[in-house]
């Protein structure tokens, strides 16, 4: 197996991109937009862009391997700090507006991100858990534009922010978001906006119930931002005289995703596009932005595929080859002798998750060729028709194809935590049963083929939040919960003969059930390894035995047995 192992996949990758459109502007993915008096800069493709406060034509401004994001312009408009990876590590850079060689102000080992601007234009604002005892919760700094040691603000912990016009008060978002774009939750870490004094370090607070606030932006007497109070993500304005909090602009469409305010407008961030507030007239429009630049990545090229890209590997029945998930193709690869095959070739499809049939005749595998997965079916040479079934009428994403022992249907689960399999003779997908609860990611029920192909084994959650290990009928349509519920048993597998079906179980699980809750952590959890015997005519392998005194009588019994055994002629 040393090609499988040892050997990077030195194969040429074709990435081909089709960029040719009926629009003369296709959609774009602009963004981190930052407004100055006349221009307006954003990321695209991991570089930043600048372009008229009126759109056209954006101009390329840095094209550094890594990423460069979150840019904010200097309060007069001359300079922009953002956030880059040029050498490894992200840190705070600045670029004159006009372009330039971007110059690093922090070398911390831990990530920086750029926040905004001190009002007078000499330091830049960012945040970084570079002295925080957790990775996740950072703090405020700011760093001279001139260069020097950074100075941490007296917050111990803080996120997006915006200092007030005179400089002595900062708004800003106390704690970071569990997750980006956890839509409609009202839960107990949605985000805050606070005002500090940076006097006497006195905080109020934003009038709110609960809704997700985010990217203050200090404009006068104003604090602007952005919260889902009313709906979805739109843009808010707290008076600071009155106290008062009002609706600035309503999103007339998806979550505006970020908001940077300058002299007289902010430009908001909407679904990759970029619109502009007018902070006098209060409207806001569209900037219709044109990019044609020498972008690497949508130019068809070859690629490498290493080890890295891998995401999903099954092996053939015998262990000749193997197959591959790398770049969203399927490839199959030898044990020792023979060719590295690229069994799908189309670059610009998604493919997913491989596996190989047991009579070694087919792979299956999850494709988007139409526009929503499907399950494909097709010949392990690469050769031939590929056969695509419709997995039902709701677009879903599925995982872990698992093919019967007699190569005849396959199983798998999808995103909403239901489990399915399908008889490649009709192609009809069958509902075999929902979970109660999948966790952080996708659902992982665990299933598993008898050897007859007649029933599937699985474990699902319970009520309670102990997994139990269930057995579906193929033919009766029937699931049967086949463990108490008082343990935590997971990872069917069944002997070769079907008799019996091995699992893992848990009966220290507790307080982990709970996820979330503190208490949970470093909680230790063992298994142990436990077998259900099928039949009630078969006997456990594991009933317990014990030595016992016999009479005289059972002796003999036994002696007698014992020399009618050995009189018996022996097999053949």
């Amino acid at each position: 197996m040393r090609k499988l192992v040892c050997v990077v996949l030195l194969v040429l990758f074709f990435l081909s991109f089709q960029t040719a459109t009926a629009q003369s502007d296709p959609p774009l993915l602009l963004r981190f937009p930052s407004v100055s008096q006349t221009q307006i800069v954003f990321t695209y493709s991991n570089d930043l862009w600048t372009v008229s406060r009126e759109g056209g034509e954006a101009h390329h401004l840095t094209s550094g391997v890594g990423m460069e994001i979150l840019p904010h312009f200097s309060p007069d408009g001359s300079v922009i700090a953002f956030t880059g990876e040029y050498d490894g590590n992200r840190d705070v850079y600045t670029i004159p507006a006009e372009g330039g060689v971007p110059r690093r102000l922090t070398y911390h080992p831990a990530e920086e991100y750029v926040a905004g601007w001190t009002p007078d234009g000499k330091n830049v604002l960012f945040n970084s858990w570079g002295n925080s005892f957790m990775h996740f919760e950072d703090q405020l700094y700011t760093v001279p534009v001139g260069g020097g040691f950074p100075t941490q603000l007296p917050i111990p912990v803080g996120e997006n922010a915006s200092y007030s016009p005179d400089g002595t008060h900062l708004a800003y978002v106390p704690h970071p978001k569990w997750q980006q774009a956890w839509k409609r939750y009202h839960g107990g870490q949605t985000t805050p906006i606070w005002i500090l004094d940076l006097k006497d370090s006195s905080v109020q607070k934003i009038p709110r119930e609960n809704s997700n606030d985010d990217d203050p932006m200090w404009v006068g007497d104003t604090i602007y931002f952005l919260s889902d109070r009313n709906g979805p993500v739109s843009l808010f304005a707290y008076d600071t005289k009155t106290k008062q909090v009002s609706e600035a602009l309503h999103s007339d469409g998806l979550d505006f995703k970020g908001a940077s305010a300058g002299p007289d407008a902010i430009v908001i961030e909407q679904f990759g596009a970029i619109k502009l507030y007018d902070l006098k007239t209060h409207q806001a429009k569209n900037v219709p932005i044109h990019i044609s630049g020498d972008l690497e990545a949508v130019r068809p090229h070859f690629a490498k595929v290493e080890p890295k890209r891998i995401v999903n590997f099954n092996l053939s029945p015998t262990g000749a080859r193997a197959l591959f998930e790398a770049w969203g193709e399927i490839w199959s690869v030898p044990t020792d002798k023979g060719d590295i095959r690229n069994l799908t070739r189309t670059p610009a499809v998604a493919e997913r998750d491989p596996a190989w049939s047991p009579d070694g005749k087919s792979i299956a595998y999850f494709s988007e060729e139409s526009g929503e997965y499907d399950l494909a079916v097709r010949d392990q040479n690469g050769l031939g028709a590929v056969r695509h079934i419709n997995l039902g009428n709701q677009p879903s994403f599925f995982y872990t194809p698992t093919w019967s022992p007699d190569s005849k249907k396959i199983a798998y689960s999808d995103k909403r935590l239901q489990l399915w399999y399908v008889d490649l003779e009709n192609g009809t997908p069958k509902l075999v049963d929902s979970d109660y609860f999948g966790g952080f990611g996708p659902t992982q029920v665990n299933q598993t083929w008898s050897p007859d192909s007649k029933w599937i084994a699985y474990n699902k959650q319970l009520a309670s939040g102990l997994h139990a290990i269930y057995i579906y009928s193929v033919e009766s349509g029937k699931a049967t919960q086949i463990t108490d519920g008082m343990s935590d048993a997971e990872y069917p597998a069944w002997d070769k003969n079907g008799k019996y079906l091995y699992f893992t179980a848990s009966t220290d699980v507790a307080l982990t059930t709970a996820v979330l809750d503190m208490s949970s952590q470093e909680h230790r959890v063992s298994r142990a390894v436990y077998v259900a015997v099928l039949s009630k005519d078969e006997k456990s392998p594991l009933a317990p035995e014990s030595d016992e005194e016999k009479s005289k009588e059972e002796k003999k019994a036994d002696a007698d047995k014992d020399k009618a055994k050995e009189s018996q002629p022996a097999e053949k």
